[in-house]
């Protein structure tokens, strides 16, 4: 049997991949919108994405986050399709703006802190009682939970546990979790500016 377990409750979201641009309108049209019985769904005005397709690009404005392409590591290959497509933006009318998104280099730590604290609080509930997996022969209830949960999990979900239990402790809880947090803030308001020069952004 399967069920849908959450990982992280604020970063979850769904993540079609589809074949052509059409398709992903088109689910986007089933899946957007409000939801009563899900408490991360916005309740606002989503557009119709399908007739929105009208491959009229003029006036688009496109930015280019300068953080993405001045990056170290980065494959010059990929780099190179990545202005190939934006300049066939530009041919077909759009714009292309640069606009800063500093907090990225701090994304992927953020992340791992937010989303493991999340994941530690999430899996807390999966202890054999009344949900997971329960193992037999248990001498008693702390024995049960021990061995349930660690029969149940996976070693890189333990792993996660671990962290995410660790950042939330009284000691490190300010120390981690919170500036984990400010820092989600930061970057939320980054592209928040940005967005308010451009209407998409590549990357």
């Amino acid at each position: 049997r399967w069920g849908i377990i959450a990982f992280a409750s604020s970063l979850d979201q769904a993540g079609p991949m589809t074949k052509t641009v059409r398709d992903s309108a088109i689910f986007m049209n089933a899946i957007s919108g409000h939801d009563a019985k899900d408490s991360t769904s916005a309740n606002i005005a989503v557009p119709d994405f399908e007739a929105a397709l009208t491959g009229d690009i003029r006036g688009l404005k496109v930015g280019l986050p300068k953080e993405c392409f001045e990056t170290e590591g980065t494959e010059p290959e990929v780099q190179e399709r990545v202005r190939a497509g934006i300049a066939e933006l530009e041919a077909a009318g759009a714009e292309a703006v640069e606009v800063n998104l500093p907090h990225t280099k701090y994304g992927v730590a953020a992340y791992y802190l937010v989303a493991t604290a999340e994941a530690s609080s999430n899996l807390a509930r999966f202890d054999g009682a009344r949900y997971g997996h329960r193992a037999s022969g248990a001498k008693d209830l702390k024995e049960m939970y021990e061995r349930s949960r660690s029969e149940g999990f996976g070693a890189e979900v333990k792993r996660r546990i671990m962290l995410g239990t660790y950042v939330l402790s009284a000691g490190y809880f300010d120390a981690y979790y919170k500036k984990a947090q400010q820092v989600r803030t930061l970057l939320r308001q980054d592209f928040e500016s940005a967005f308010a020069k451009c209407d998409v952004i590549a990357t």
